[in-house]
């Protein structure tokens, strides 16, 4: 039953579907706090032909997780910017970001003060890096206050998409840079199209990567299957294994179904 939740999430009505997703993010925080898994993406792998990103032997158990950060992050200037991460989770990909591509302010924000507890602890010995608890949807900053907003695989949670995006817009200076990756249902496609068509975002990047998210998903399976077991109760293990995407759950199959698609997009914010 929870395991046919997830891509039944994706249609929700707002109340509900950030409701229910607040729930299993405070669930998911508090498991596995015991180890260093600090990545709930679905990962990326490089087209052919691309150069394989360049990592620290500590980083590379974690590449796959990794490149869908580094391919959301080189969409645009971040290196000497004042950055945040929206939906920060375990705060991997804040911690990569802020080591490799060189801010001079790393913020990750994210709804669940468990999940911020965590990365404090995880990443406590990265430099020009903090994590704060807030809402995606009103965002507890100044206007004009970043350079650069990334957010990866997130947006899904939100009740209000329409909402984020426009919080977005508020706290970036600008001239400054919004950098997307997330997956959507097919009924959704034209729903998220009209989110980000606000008049002070200039597009500069738009594609979707399904196809090497799903390679990813294939490269990874064997890990999450063991990370899963090892980490979650029995009654809860089918339904952490379609949250993880692994092969034949409901929605890596919606993604060979074309039922569901992942989309990449940057924006600037113009000055009007």
């Amino acid at each position: 039953m929870l395991a046919k939740l997830f891509v039944s999430l994706l249609n929700f009505s707002p109340a509900l579907k950030r409701a229910t997703w607040k729930w299993w993010y405070q669930r998911l925080a508090h498991r596995g706090r015991e180890t260093d898994w600090s990545f709930m993406n679905y990962g990326f792998t490089p087209r052919n032909g691309e150069l394989p990103l360049e990592l620290l032997p500590q980083d590379e158990a974690n590449r796959l997780f990794i490149q869908l950060y580094d391919y959301a992050a080189s969409q645009i200037p971040i290196e000497g910017l004042k950055v945040l991460e929206v939906g920060s989770g375990r705060g991997g990909g804040a911690s990569f970001v802020t080591r490799y591509h060189h801010p001079s302010e790393m913020t990750g924000l994210d709804y669940s003060q468990s999940a911020i507890e965590l990365s404090r602890r995880l990443h406590k010995d990265v430099p020009n890096l903090q994590f704060i608890q807030g809402d995606a949807e009103s965002l507890p900053f100044e206007d004009h206050t970043f350079d650069v907003v990334i957010n990866v695989e997130s947006s899904h949670c939100y009740g209000n998409v329409d909402a984020f995006i426009k919080e977005v817009s508020r706290v970036l200076k600008p001239g400054g840079y919004f950098s997307w990756v997330d997956l959507r249902s097919k009924e959704m496609f034209a729903e998220t199209e009209s989110a980000f068509n606000i008049h002070d975002f200039s597009p500069i990047h738009s594609e979707t990567i399904t196809k090497e998210v799903v390679q990813a998903l294939d490269e990874i399976h064997e890990r999450k299957m063991s990370m899963i077991a090892d980490n979650v109760p029995k009654v809860f293990q089918t339904a952490f294994r379609d949250f993880a995407g692994v092969k034949d759950s409901q929605i890596y199959n919606a993604f060979q179904e074309g039922k569901a698609v992942y989309l990449a997009k940057a924006f600037q914010k113009v000055t009007l």
